[in-house]
């Protein structure tokens, strides 16, 4: 099923740490990274142009729609390799970024900008660092693949401080000239730096990997309830991070109170990726990932409680993002686990487009259910129920001796 042999405790860590490292630092700076901090730009957008919290909302779920190339994106990293694919999709995202710094108000131009930044996802992403990892890791896959997607939790535990005194003092046109620089200039070439030296150090076995086609992959059950995963879970997980700070504005805190919040989504993503990346490698993942789903539940649940103060409020944030930090673990190892490696770009990236159509569902569905009640409780009980949903399908799903 792998395409390593297993390798011992030590050796795993010392030929593929690199590829971990660069792994945090360029899947840290992708677009799920302006997804996290969105919020922040919420007000200035609003104050500037008059767009509505809803048509927001609707501009950057639409723009998922790039995630429709996602298969087709991670087809072409199977073929012609990561490097390529993380320049290319970087020096985009850098260019979006620019482009959005110099908006003119035209709610078409964010609206195009998002789907640019969508379409980023394969080299800024498990689909391209994943592959890598899950090919040098056999013993510690969990754990490795919880450090590496634990880039964008401890960018989006530190950056809300630093852009938040940036677009304080310089606007949101400021804010994102500094998404544009830190992507580019700061976590492209520390990337690429750490895979070329693990690449050099340890080179990937030249032998077929092992694993289905992703034609195959896609008749299997497992595929389209792995998917169906993602789809709830982000339903819930993201359209809430994508309004904290209005919400937490709407729940009285200050704007740098509300800011907190994203710290505390920021802190649930690090402990969910790196604990729980432990733990599946002991542990069954489907039990794990079940427990985890409820706990984060509860979570939304409990931000539907009246009069929260700012502790309590990051409290429920904290453990309603639980369940996002876990999957952004668990729907690459699974994808390696189950299907295998011979085509994990395309099998993996048809995954992600599942997810993020949850992704676009929630922020529009969070946006547009503010705008029809006046508040942020209905879109909350429903989040806690799709997190239920996600709960009841992995505790369902099949490990590959079981099928």
């Amino acid at each position: 099923m792998h395409a390593t042999a297993p390798s011992t405790n030590h050796s795993e860590w010392r030929r593929g740490w690199p590829i971990v490292l660069g792994a945090v630092v360029g899947s840290g700076a992708g677009p799920a990274l302006f997804q996290n901090m969105s919020s922040l730009f919420v007000p200035g957008l609003i104050a500037e142009f008059g767009w509505s919290r809803g048509q927001i909302s609707l501009a950057s779920g639409l723009g998922f729609a790039g995630s429709l190339a996602v298969p087709w994106l991670g087809r072409i990293v199977d073929r012609v390799g990561v490097r390529s694919t993380i320049v290319s999709c970087m020096t985009l995202l850098g260019a979006a970024y620019l482009a959005m710094a110099g908006m003119t108000g035209a709610l078409w131009q964010y609206h195009l900008l998002v789907l640019c930044l969508a379409m980023t996802v394969p080299g800024t992403s498990a689909l391209a660092y994943g592959k890598l990892i899950a090919a040098r890791f056999v013993l510690h896959r969990g754990l490795a693949l919880g450090i590496a997607t634990s880039g964008l939790p401890l960018a989006t535990l530190t950056l809300p401080i630093v852009l938040g005194a940036v677009i304080a003092h310089g606007g949101w046109r400021g804010g994102f000239v500094v998404l544009a620089v830190y992507s580019t200039l700061i976590a492209m070439p520390v990337a690429l730096l750490a895979i070329r030296g693990a690449t050099a150090a340890a080179p990937l076995a030249s032998a077929p990997a092992a694993g289905v086609s992703a034609a195959t992959a896609r008749r299997d059950p497992r595929f389209w309830r792995l998917g169906l995963t993602g789809f709830f879970i982000n339903l819930g997980t993201i359209g809430l991070v994508t309004q904290l700070v209005p919400f937490g504005i709407a729940r009285g805190l200050s704007v740098p109170e509300a800011a907190l919040l994203l710290t505390a989504f920021g802190a649930s993503q690090i402990a969910a990726r790196v604990a729980f990346g432990a733990l599946i490698d002991r542990i069954s993942p489907q039990r794990i990932a079940t427990v985890v789903a409820l706990v984060s539940a509860g979570g939304f649940a409990f931000l539907q409680v009246p009069g929260l103060g700012l502790a309590a409020l990051a409290a429920g944030v904290f453990l309603a993002g639980l369940m996002n930090g876990a999957e952004n673990d668990l729907f690459p190892f699974f994808a390696a686990r189950l299907f295998g490696l011979r085509e994990y770009g395309e099998i993996y990236g048809t995954l992600i487009v599942v997810a993020l159509v949850g992704s676009g569902a929630g922020i529009i569905g969070f946006g547009a259910l503010h705008d029809a009640t006046g508040g942020d409780g209905t879109a909350l009980a429903l989040a806690a129920i799709a997190l239920t949903v996600a709960a009841v399908l992995y505790a369902g799903l099949r490990d590959r001796a079981e099928a």
